[in-house]
């Protein structure tokens, strides 16, 4: 569905490329976590991946077809980006955040009709967050903010009829549990659990939480300099050589029966 092949990315401030090579592919209904340490060029791809970055080289498709020859709204009905930080000039309620995701559905000049609100209280129930949609945006805290910012991104990809997003819709998400708390972190697993199983919708997920990746991702891509250390399903890359590999971290990786899904303990640093 979505594929990065051989894209190099770079910033006139810096002599290196960000991205080098990378190929990767989010296949339909597919959930990939995107690992790799600080500078790797994690959110740099993500971008490259949603069209608000062009490579230099290499090419990003979407269904076979070059992303940058695609209309912005067409990729924006197709696919929403949930930042890793989101602020807000002016104290919009929740439910008016959420509504700002309908706006690749409207034309110019045009506001959002029953419909739309209908939809943008769907995606708050889906996320948890009906009850929220009167608040101030930036009176809520850090894991409700997310959600809400979350079910934007839903409205963003939901169809007219039936209400839903389709399966053709793609969500990326860039650390969204980093500045949340073990319980919110939990919460937005489950949340995320919930609506790939419900919808079928294709998640990517960039995260440096091991654990969290490895509780939801079936498959990931470790990203090194970048460039791809390793790609495929989550049981074969989450080992202990890759992950010194990655981060020059020792760890334990092994299954957790209560868990359901491998473990990762961090043990010792083998480098500086």
């Amino acid at each position: 569905m979505l594929s990065a092949s051989d894209i190099t990315f770079g910033y006139r401030s810096l002599a290196a490329p960000v991205l080098r090579g990378v190929s990767m592919d989010v296949p339909a209904g597919g959930f990939v976590g995107l690992l790799g340490p600080n500078g790797s060029g994690k959110t740099t791809l993500l971008r490259c991946l949603a069209g608000t970055l062009s490579p230099s080289s290499g090419l990003v498709m979407l269904d076979g077809r070059d992303l940058s020859q695609l209309s912005r709204r067409a990729v924006a009905r197709r696919m929403a980006v949930v930042p890793q930080e989101t602020r807000l000039a002016f104290d919009f309620t929740a439910l008016e955040v959420v509504l700002m995701g309908r706006y690749p559905h409207l034309g110019a000049f045009e506001v959002e009709g029953a419909g739309d609100i209908a939809i943008a209280r769907d995606a708050l129930a889906a996320t948890g967050t009906r009850e929220l949609e009167d608040r101030a945006f930036n009176t809520l805290s850090g894991g409700e903010k997310q959600r809400v910012i979350i079910a934007a991104a839903l409205a963003q990809l939901h169809h007219s009829e039936p209400r839903t997003p389709g399966p053709d819709s793609i969500l990326l998400l860039d650390e969204p549990t980093a500045a949340l708390d073990l319980a919110y972190q939990l919460d937005v697993a489950e949340l995320l659990r919930d609506l790939r199983r419900q919808v079928s919708i294709a998640i990517l997920v960039s995260t440096h939480d091991l654990n969290f990746a490895a509780g939801l991702c079936s498959t990931l891509v470790l990203l090194k300099e970048g460039r791809v250390l390793a790609a495929g399903p989550t049981e074969e890359v989450l080992t202990p050589d890759r992950i010194r590999a990655l981060y020059g971290v020792e760890a334990d990786v092994r299954p957790h029966d209560a868990a359901g899904h491998l473990v990762v303990v961090p043990v010792r640093r083998t480098a500086p």
